[in-house]
């Protein structure tokens, strides 16, 4: 399993303003160029979100799905990703201080993925995931400093 975690320098309900905003996971999570709710209303548990991912002049369409929803704690997804398979994302959110420690664990589940399961994927995910927490981080604290400058 690849799991990384982050400290974002936000308190926990802003973190989660941007999780439950399905436009703004072209933002934050790699690779994916464009993102909206698709099924239910996001992040209610089996709703949905379709995105878009590009590689060179090539586009790909995923969905991911919500398996479990546990404000402010826990939010676990299921990404459709094709031929490639699904996986499980679990976010694990915790106050620190005034702060919030986030920790993503995502492994394969079914499909192609999941049948080539092994260290060597883990270590790629582990670099996506380092970049994926870093631009969460960076749109959880730019919205953080957009209200300071509002009040």
């Amino acid at each position: 399993m690849a799991i990384r975690h982050r400290l974002v320098h936000s308190p926990p309900h802003r973190l989660w303003a941007v999780l439950r905003d399905p436009s703004r996971y072209g933002d934050w999570v790699v690779g994916t160029d464009s993102s909206r709710a698709a099924d239910g209303i996001w992040p209610e548990v089996g709703s949905s979100i379709e995105y878009a991912v590009r590689l060179g002049r090539r586009e790909f369409h995923g969905r991911t799905v919500v398996r479990l929803l546990d404000p402010p704690r826990a939010l676990e997804l299921e990404a459709h990703s094709g031929p490639l398979g699904t996986a499980r994302i679990a976010f694990d959110i915790r106050p620190w201080g005034d702060d919030t420690l986030v920790l993503v664990d995502e492994h394969p589940l079914q499909g192609v993925g999941g049948q080539l399961h092994n260290a060597a994927v883990d270590a790629l995910l582990q670099i996506r995931h380092r970049a994926m927490l870093r631009r969460l981080a960076d749109v959880v604290e730019s919205r953080a400093d957009d209200d300071a400058d509002a009040a």
